[in-house]
């Protein structure tokens, strides 16, 4: 317990019960007496009232101060390992809305004592509040080196998907154990932040997505055409940052020359994509998780370059 948290203060916390009461006497001021702290059903009371008093007459008589000492020291290394954990999290972890996606290399790279410190907050902060068990960031932990399996943890999921360690929030309603709709997609699915300029290599799809922007000139031949490993689209649509996953169950787009939204799905076979390569194709998608660009194939219709002047971006595939 810390002398001060937040909005909770308490100064007497290094006093002795006996002390104070002995004072206040002195004084000859009153104070209240909470009667449920003599109440030893209670665990932590019966462990003041009952266990304390036992450990001080058979083995230490200094114990209450042994263990005083002790909260002392693990109090002052908790505050590290907070401050420790907290510049680490400004590194390595994103949130947008309730889902939080922790970099799990470098999580993984971290004395184990700070990246259970980021775990357990980040875990209470997407649990909404609820307790975080050892247990639960344990099992965290153990999912972000591919060691064990998703966690349905209180409020939240934590799962391994591609680099990263991604936290969801329960909806608020929700009870029980995990209740998102149920995955019928990959069973891994990885998604990486592209900045502009920048690029970002995909082990899973064995390639290389890079975005930059035009310089003056004309646009590239190569970007017009379907099937392309190059793509050029409106720079002024796509004003956030950008990323790069794989599909998800539901993925739709307007693709240029096709007319109409279409499901991602029914897009892969028209196009002749294996089975077992859809899970692979990249998807090049916007801040509100948009699609722009199926890497090889079409850009959406709403990104099309109409005009150059509009500024534009160009996006390249090319294998690892």
């Amino acid at each position: 317990m810390h002398p001060r948290r937040d909005i909770f203060i308490r100064p007497l916390l290094d006093c002795r019960r006996h002390e104070l009461r002995g004072y206040l006497e002195q004084k000859s001021v009153h104070y209240a007496v909470d009667e449920s702290n003599d109440d030893v059903s209670i665990p932590r009371n019966r462990v003041r009232a009952e266990l304390v008093p036992l450990l001080a007459r058979r083995f230490n008589p200094a114990v209450v101060d042994a263990l005083a000492d002790v909260a002392d020291i693990a109090r002052e290394d908790w505050r590290w390992l907070e401050q420790e954990a907290g510049v680490l999290a400004q590194r390595i972890t994103q949130r947008d809305g309730d889902v939080w996606r922790i970099d799990a290399e470098a999580l993984n790279r971290a004395p184990v004592a700070v990246a259970r410190a980021l775990l357990h907050h980040a875990m209470t902060v997407a649990a909404r509040g609820a307790t975080i068990r050892f247990s639960h960031v344990v099992a965290a932990l153990a999912a972000s080196r591919g060691e064990g399996p998703p966690v349905d943890a209180p409020g939240h999921r934590v799962e391994r998907e591609g680099r990263f360690v991604v936290l969801t929030s329960k909806p608020k309603h929700a009870r029980g154990r995990w209740s998102g709709a149920p995955r019928t997609g990959p069973a891994n699915f990885f998604r990486y932040p592209l900045s502009i300029p920048g690029e970002v290599a995909l082990p899973q799809a064995g390639c290389v997505i890079s975005a930059e922007r035009m310089v003056e000139g004309r646009i590239p031949a190569d970007t017009l055409g379907e099937r392309s490993t190059m793509a050029a689209v409106r720079m002024d649509r796509v004003p956030g940052p950008l990323a790069v996953r794989n599909r998800r169950p539901g993925d739709r787009f307007r693709p240029v020359g096709l007319g109409g939204r279409k499901k991602l799905q029914d897009f892969f076979v028209d196009e002749k994509v294996a089975r077992t390569r859809r899970d692979e194709v990249p998807l090049v998608v916007d801040e509100t998780d948009r699609i722009v660009w199926v890497a090889g194939y079409r850009i959406d219709q709403e990104f099309r370059v109409t005009d150059p002047a509009q500024g534009v971006v160009i996006l390249r595939v090319r294998q690892l």
